[in-house]
């Protein structure tokens, strides 16, 4: 796997989901829904503050993570997440510094010890720049597919965003 072609395609996959995100209004963006995380805006914000989580050890962080912003709170409410065009412009901002990133890890096999809380208890765990990248990729297409079924209830017509269909190159034989 190519962590740069898989993010390229994070990024493309994400872009089809903001041109759907950006036909609704504020009130159908923060409705609840009885999935996931139960609102397209929770699930979101969610996803960026994820993402920029994910990156602190990517970078090589293994003690405790700063604490987020209210910005980039993955566990903010369906009312203080981020309105849309907000959370767009910001995390088309932060994708161009994950790129970077990504582009400088010269060691993705080696594992770290990390460090992390749970319940306000410390606990530690191994894991490598690797798996770190693969959670990203693969919490965003869970959390996607569940914004996506959000998407239908609100009668948004979606479209294909598999990995195929976005990052193919289609030849004549």
């Amino acid at each position: 796997m190519e962590p740069l072609r898989c993010y390229d395609y994070l990024l493309a996959s994400r872009d089809r989901v903001f041109v759907w995100l950006r036909e609704l209004n504020d009130d159908a963006y923060r409705s609840v829904h009885p999935i996931g995380l139960g609102s397209i805006a929770r699930t979101m914000h969610h996803l960026r503050g994820a993402e920029w989580a994910y990156m602190h050890r990517i970078r090589g962080v293994t003690g405790l993570p700063p604490k987020p912003t209210p910005d980039l709170d993955p566990d903010c409410d369906h009312q203080t997440a981020l309105p849309f065009p907000r959370l767009e412009a910001a995390w088309r901002d932060q994708s161009e510094r994950v790129r970077t990133d990504l582009e400088s890890v010269s060691d993705w096999s080696t594992p770290m010890v990390c460090e992390t809380k749970s319940e306000g208890d410390p606990y530690f765990y191994r894991a490598s720049r690797s798996d770190f990248f693969t959670q990203l990729v693969i919490h965003e297409a869970h959390h996607r597919a569940q914004v996506m079924h959000m998407l239908k209830r609100l009668g948004v017509e979606t479209d294909e965003i598999d990995f195929n269909a976005l990052m193919w190159e289609r030849v004549e034989p």
